[in-house]
């Protein structure tokens, strides 16, 4: 849900938009991922992660680490280097560096979003390329539609829906 409102904010702050979006959002996402991801998923599916990367384009364990570094990098780069050689506006204080560093973020996920794009244009082809790009725009809307009851099978107890509980146990 604080995808959809960072995406809303990108018209009215983007600073805070790209703050909200890669702390909550992102961070949320991916611990998703390593929480709550069935253990044996993988093994019962036989998906191992060569077949990942091939079936789900874009999908790279290493680019995703590689991203998550510049990520977290970025702050102290920002904090040492006010203004970050004149491509972020200078701060001053505490909140004047939480906007220099929402800046850095929303620039860096639009240049990763960019640069992937153009890199599938030239690894396989432009509708390969733009059918990455608009899943990854809209991954926020799917994830709605797939989790929203997840938080209240989360406080029944349910760490898993019946049926994929029913596919591990196999």
């Amino acid at each position: 849900m604080a995808f959809v409102l960072a995406y809303a904010m990108l018209f009215i702050d983007p600073p805070l938009a790209a703050l909200l979006a890669w702390l909550v959002s992102m961070t949320s996402r991916q611990a998703g991922h390593f929480f709550f991801e069935p253990l044996g998923y993988d093994e019962v599916n036989q998906a191992t992660q060569e077949f990942k990367e091939e079936i789900k384009v874009g999908y790279n364990l290493r680019r995703k680490v590689v991203l998550l570094s510049v990520w977290a990098v970025l702050p102290l780069g920002i904090f040492m280097n006010p203004g970050l050689f004149d491509l972020l506006p200078t701060h001053e204080d505490f909140y004047g560096f939480l906007r220099a560093v929402g800046y850095a973020w929303l620039y860096l996920g639009a240049g990763a979003l960019l640069f992937r794009t153009f890199h599938l244009f030239i690894l396989q082809d432009v509708q390969t390329g733009l059918v990455w790009m608009t899943k990854i725009l809209t991954d926020p809307f799917h994830d709605i539609y797939l989790y929203h009851k997840a938080p209240l099978q989360l406080l029944r107890g349910q760490r898993f829906a019946q049926q994929d509980a029913h596919q591990v146990s196999r």
